[in-house]
């Protein structure tokens, strides 16, 4: 039976995929026509032309469309003969979700949208961000229903973490979106990820909506990536990261026949390892600084990496490629004991605080060379 949910995992994300690819030229056109740019004047990504910034827009049509498509085909049980023995069984449970958590999720997913592209147009002040955020948290949460409990019969410790988690992925993605193609290519591998993750769990809802989100990522990026010819702006970062949140606590990742230890519930944590690691490095350093933490600089891990010397397109590949080492790691932390799953969160946080100290070095190397220049 696993080999024809593979089917429909990969049915799924080439949805996702093509509609994203199919759409996002249409989105651009009309953010050229309609002025919604981003100028090279406005921002500190470092790109030489006014660019398109309705990938936000672009990914939601996309991902919308194929769970519209999603809905009807469940609501009117037009399943395959090939799948007959498999999906009907399920069906009662898929329409149960659509019927309760799919509409809030959506909901959610539509106003972060909302909340970015007015972000994005007219420059939202700190904290009437954070209030849109703490609202599109809220949804989730309460109507949604998607809670994280960490073993912790507490309903109201729920709440609260729930809701911290929801705006810290919103604004971590938003942070992270600094340079070509770094957002949508990371959370399109985290998206993998959860997939896999979802898949072996047999959580064929949530394994199914990752495809999808997995697919929307991967067609969008094909745009976005250097030289991107458009952005995906707050909106897109804001639904990503919400999706993001949605993917993340929703899945259960820990399953007593499965594994041998509770580290599954880190896995997460793992699989979102570098976003939430560049937000906690760029709050410090601007608190440190004494800056407000949501004014961005140049201090995330992909500027760091090219103060190194490597290119941006090189920086950001290998952002993309650290976050598919770390989340690959999400595997033997799944099956294995707790020993295993000990051993790979420490050599996770031990390649963090490598790439963190060859970034300082190499910093204060390059610094001290041209303060030796300019005295010459």
């Amino acid at each position: 039976m696993f080999d024809k949910w593979l089917i429909v995992y990969g049915a799924v994300f080439a949805g996702g995929l093509v509609s994203s690819a199919a759409l996002t030229p249409f989105f651009r056109f009309l953010a050229h026509k309609s002025g919604f740019l981003d100028r090279p004047a406005d921002n500190h990504k470092g790109h030489a032309r006014a660019t398109a910034l309705l990938g936000g827009a672009s990914m939601f049509t996309a991902w919308i469309l194929c769970l519209i498509a999603g809905v009807l085909l469940v609501a009117f049980g037009g399943v395959p003969e090939y799948f007959s023995e498999t999906l009907p069984r399920h069906l009662s449970g898929f329409k149960s979700v659509v019927s309760t958590q799919l509409f809030f999720i959506v909901a959610g997913a539509l106003l972060a949208v909302i909340l970015g592209l007015i972000d994005d147009k007219w420059a939202l002040k700190a904290k009437w961000k954070f209030l849109g955020q703490f609202v599109i948290a809220l949804l989730a949460v309460t109507g949604g229903g998607i809670r994280i409990n960490f073993f912790v019969d507490n309903q109201i410790f729920s709440y609260c973490v729930s809701l911290f988690w929801f705006m810290l992925l919103m604004n971590s993605i938003n942070f992270f979106d600094n340079m070509d193609g770094l957002a949508a290519g990371t959370i399109a591998i985290a998206m993998g990820g959860f997939t896999v993750i979802a898949a072996l769990n047999n959580e064929y809802f949530y394994a199914s909506f990752a495809a999808l989100n997995f697919g929307v990522c991967c067609g969008f990026w094909f745009y976005n990536a250097n030289p991107a010819s458009i952005f995906m702006g707050d909106s897109g970062s804001h639904f990503i990261g919400y999706l993001a949140a949605v993917v993340s606590a929703g899945i259960t990742c820990f399953d007593k026949s499965v594994s041998l230890s509770r580290f599954p519930v880190l896995i997460p944590l793992l699989i979102l390892a570098l976003p939430l690691f560049d937000t906690a490095m760029v709050v410090m350093i601007r608190t440190l600084n004494k800056k407000p933490f949501w004014i961005g600089d140049h201090n995330h891990i992909s500027h760091r990496f090219v103060r190194m010397g490597l290119s941006r397109k090189n920086a950001v590949l290998l952002v993309h490629l650290t976050s598919l080492i770390i989340a690959l790691g999400a595997l033997p932390v799944y099956w294995g004991d707790f020993k295993t799953a000990a051993v790979v969160i420490l050599q996770v946080f031990l390649l963090l605080t490598v790439i963190t100290i060859l970034q300082i070095c190499l910093e204060e190397r390059k610094d001290a060379v041209e303060k030796v220049e300019k005295t010459q």
